[in-house]
C-alpha cells in the first residue's frame, strides 16, 4: 500500500491542509473506490457548505461509488466489516462522523463504545482502507461545552483509529510526513507508553496533493522493493518493464592501489517506506547531509601538516569534500569507484546534428571494455556499468516521457546507487552518452533556472565541423518545448516528464539514492548537472554530495554549477564525452587525499611519532559512526546549508 505491508492508513490534517487530496492521491491507482461520506447534507440554505461538498464530489473519478453513512454513525463500522478483500475504501472524514455521533438526535449514546467498535472494525477490515480525520490536538480549547465534547470525542476517535491502522500520516500545509509505519512498533492504546516510529528524516511517503503522483497498488501483497514495475512506453501504449540492473564491467587494467574497506562510508542511513511496486520518490525528502564539522576540521588539519609553500591551493576543497562525506577530519583516498554510463537518446529536434547510431556505438564500446571511457575507467581501477535509459519522445511535440516511466526511471537510478553502496563502492562517477542530451539538459535548465536556451546550448560539432544549422534547430526545439509547457508545473517530476526524459530521470534517481547512502558523486557534463538541478525539488541535500572536477567549457554546466554552488576544480577542457573529464581528474584527486592523509605534522608541532603533540593537538571531532540514523533533521537543514556549500564547492 502506501508503506510496507500496510492495508489501513489514517490521514490526519488541519483545516485546508490538503489531507483529503492526499488521501485521494493514495487510492488514485485503484480500479474502483468506495467513497464513504460521513457528513450529513447540512443546511440546504448554507451555500458555502454546499460548495465544499460539490468540490469534493468533482474530484472523484467516475469509476468511484459513493456511500453515505451520515444518518447513522454506527453504520460506518458495519460498512467496514462487510467490505471485501478486493475492495478499496476511502472514508472522509471522521470529523463529520463524530459530529453526527454527538448530534442530540442520536443521544443518549455511549460514545466511547461506538468509537471502540469503529476501531475494531478498522482493525479487522479486510479491504484496503484509507480514513481521513481532522487533527484537533494542535488547536485551542473550545469555549463551549459542545465544542469541548467534540474535541474530546474526535481526539479519542483519532487515537483509537490510529492505533488500529497500519500507518498514520500527518498533512501540514500540503506536506505529508508519516507518524507511524507498519515496520515500527505501535504507539499502543491510548495512554500506554511504547516506542514510536522515527520522525526524522521524513520518510519517503506518497506525494502530497501539490501535483505529485501517489498511488496505492490495486493488488495487496508484501513489499517487493526490487520487483519490476510495469509502465507504458511513450507513444506506443506497450508495456514497459522496469529494467533489471545492468551488468557491471570490471576493466582489465588492475587498480593502482588496493581498495580500502569502505563499509562504514556506504552503510544504510535510514529505512525508507516502499509501496508494493517499489520505492516512492517525492518532493521534500529529507536525506542526510555531509558532516558539517569534518570538512573545516580537515582543512585546519592541513595547516598543521609539513607542506611546503602555500599548500594545496584549490585542491584543499577536495580534502574538505572528502572529509565531510566520509565524516572524518582525516579523509582517506577513495577506494572502489564505479562509473555509471547512461545511454538514452532524445528524438526530434533535440538530436539535430547527431550521427545516427553513434550513441549506441559508444555504449557498445563501453560494454566491450574499449573506447575512451572504458580505458579511463580501467586506468583508475574503476568498474563500469552501462545503463539503458528510456528513449525520450520529441519534447517540442509532447511529453518526453510518461509519468509512469519517470517514476520507474527514478526508482531504477536509486537502485543503481544502492547496489553500488552494497558492493562497497566509495565513489560514483556519473557519465552519459545519448543523442540530444545537451538540448534536453538545456530545456531543464531553462525550466528550473530561467536560462535562455541559446546561452546554455553549446556549439554542435560534427566530424570536426561546427554545424550552426543543427544548433539553431536545437534552440528552436527547446524554445518550442518551453512554450508548449509554459502553463505546466515546474516541479521535478513534471520537468522530467515534459522535458528531461529517461537519462536525466535515471541520473536524478542515482543522485538521490547516493545521497541516501552517503555516497559521493563526481558530476561531469550536462546530464549530471541537469539531474542536480531537478534533484533540488526532491531532496535539496543531494547537491552537497556532488563534486564537479571540471565544467569542460560547457555553458550549461557552468550555469548549473553556479546555481548549485559547485565550483569546478580544474579547467581541462577535454571534449571526450560526458564523464571523461572526471575520470581524467580522478588520479589527481586521489593523490591529494593520499598526500593529506600521509603527510607528517610540522616539526614545531610534532611529537616523537610525527603527529601533533597532545597538548597542542587541534580539537578534532570524532567521526560519526555509520548506521541507520540520519545525518540531520529537517529543522537544521537550512542552518547547515552554508557549511554544506563549502563541502560541495
Amino acid at each position: 500500500m502506501s508503506v510496507d505491508g500496510c492495508n489501513t492508513v489514517l490521514v490526519l490534517g488541519g483545516i485546508r491542509s490538503g489531507k483529503s487530496e492526499f488521501a485521494e492521491a493514495l487510492v488514485a491507482d485503484a480500479v474502483t473506490v468506495r467513497y464513504v461520506a460521513t457528513a450529513t447534507g447540512g443546511d440546504p440554505d448554507d451555500a458555502e457548505w454546499a460548495a465544499r461538498l460539490a468540490a469534493h464530489r468533482s474530484r472523484r473519478p467516475e469509476t468511484w461509488t459513493t456511500e453515505e453513512t451520515g444518518d447513522d454513525p454506527r453504520r460506518l463500522a458495519d460498512v467496514l466489516a462487510s467490505a471485501q478483500p478486493h475492495e478499496t475504501l476511502l472514508v472522509d472524514d471522521l470529523g463529520g462522523w463524530v459530529t453526527v455521533l454527538l448530534d442530540p438526535t442520536h443521544q443518549p449514546a455511549d460514545d466511547t463504545v461506538t468509537i471502540a467498535e469503529l476501531a475494531e472494525a478498522v482493525r479487522a477490515c479486510p479491504a484496503r482502507l484509507v480514513l481521513v480525520s481532522p487533527e484537533v490536538g494542535l488547536s485551542l480549547v473550545p469555549t463551549t461545552p459542545l465544542g469541548r465534547a467534540f474535541a474530546d470525542a474526535l481526539g479519542s476517535a483519532n487515537r483509537a483509529v490510529a492505533d488500529a491502522c497500519d500507518a498514520v500520516a500527518l498533512v501540514v500545509a500540503g506536506q505529508a510526513c508519516w507518524l507511524k509505519r507498519s515496520d515500527a512498533p505501535s504507539t499502543g492504546a491510548a495512554g500506554s507508553p511504547s516506542v514510536a516510529s522515527p520522525v526524522g528524516p521524513a520518510p519517503v511517503d506518497p506525494p502530497a496533493p501539490n501535483g505529485h503522483r501517489a498511488s496505492i497498488p490495486a493488488q495487496a501483497g508484501p513489499s517487493e522493493p526490487d520487483a519490476p514495475v510495469t509502465t507504458v512506453a511513450p507513444g506506443t501504449g506497450a508495456p514497459l518493464a522496469e529494467p533489471a540492473l545492468p551488468e557491471v564491467l570490471t576493466p582489465a587494467v588492475p587498480p593502482a592501489a588496493p581498495p580500502t574497506d569502505g563499509a562504514g562510508w556506504t552503510a544504510p542511513t535510514m529505512t525508507l517506506p516502499m509501496v508494493a511496486t517499489g520505492l516512492v520518490i517525492q518532493s521534500g525528502m529529507e536525506l542526510p547531509l555531509p558532516d558539517e564539522y569534518a570538512g573545516p576540521q580537515a582543512v585546519e588539519r592541513l595547516a598543521t601538516r609539513d607542506l611546503p609553500g602555500a599548500g594545496l591551493g584549490v585542491l584543499e576543497r577536495v580534502v574538505g569534500f572528502a572529509a565531510a562525506t566520509q565524516g572524518t577530519p582525516a579523509p582517506q583516498p577513495w577506494g572502489p569507484v564505479r562509473v555509471l554510463l547512461l545511454h538514452g537518446d532524445h528524438e526530434g529536434g533535440a538530436s539535430a546534428g547527431s550521427t545516427a547510431g553513434e550513441s549506441a556505438r559508444r555504449a557498445a564500446q563501453a560494454r566491450a571494455g574499449v573506447g575512451v571511457l572504458a580505458r579511463l575507467a580501467a586506468e583508475n581501477g574503476a568498474t563500469l556499468q552501462v545503463v539503458e535509459a528510456p528513449t525520450a519522445a520529441p519534447m517540442e511535440v509532447g511529453a518526453a516521457l510518461t509519468a509512469e516511466a519517470v517514476e520507474s526511471a527514478l526508482r531504477h537510478g536509486w537502485r543503481l546507487a544502492e547496489e553500488a553502496a552494497d558492493a562497497g563502492v566509495h565513489l560514483l562517477v556519473l557519465a552519459a552518452c545519448g543523442a540530444g542530451t545537451e538540448a534536453a539538459a538545456a530545456a531543464v535548465l531553462a525550466a528550473t533556472a530561467g536560462a535562455e536556451p541559446p546561452a546554455v546550448l553549446g556549439r554542435v560539432v560534427r566530424d570536426g565541423t561546427v554545424d550552426d544549422t543543427a544548433w539553431m534547430t536545437r534552440c528552436a526545439t527547446v524554445r518550442d518545448a518551453l512554450h508548449r509547457t509554459r502553463h505546466a508545473s515546474r516541479d521535478a517530476k513534471t520537468v522530467l516528464t515534459e522535458l528531461g526524459g529517461g537519462d536525466i530521470a535515471v541520473a536524478t534517481g542515482i543522485l538521490l539514492g547516493a545521497t541516501a547512502r552517503r555516497l559521493p558523486v563526481l558530476l561531469d557534463g550536462p546530464v549530471g548537472v541537469a539531474a542536480g538541478m531537478v534533484s533540488r525539488d526532491l531532496a535539496g541535500q543531494a547537491r552537497h554530495w556532488c563534486l564537479l572536477p571540471d565544467d569542460g567549457g560547457h555553458p550549461a554546466v557552468r550555469l548549473a554549477a553556479d546555481v548549485l554552488g559547485l565550483s569546478p576544480l580544474l579547467d581541462l577542457r577535454l571534449d571526450l564525452g560526458e564523464g571523461a573529464n572526471a575520470l581524467a581528474a580522478l588520479p589527481l584527486l586521489r593523490s591529494v587525499l593520499a598526500l593529506s592523509a600521509a603527510l607528517p605534522a610540522r616539526e614545531d608541532d610534532a611529537g616523537p611519532t610525527g603527529e601533533p603533540a597532545d597538548e597542542e593537538a587541534p580539537e578534532f571531532a570524532e567521526p560519526e559512526p555509520a548506521g541507520p540514523g540520519p545525518a540531520t533533521t529537517g529543522s537544521d537543514d537550512e542552518e547547515r546549508t552554508d557549511a554544506g556549500d563549502r563541502h560541495a564547492g
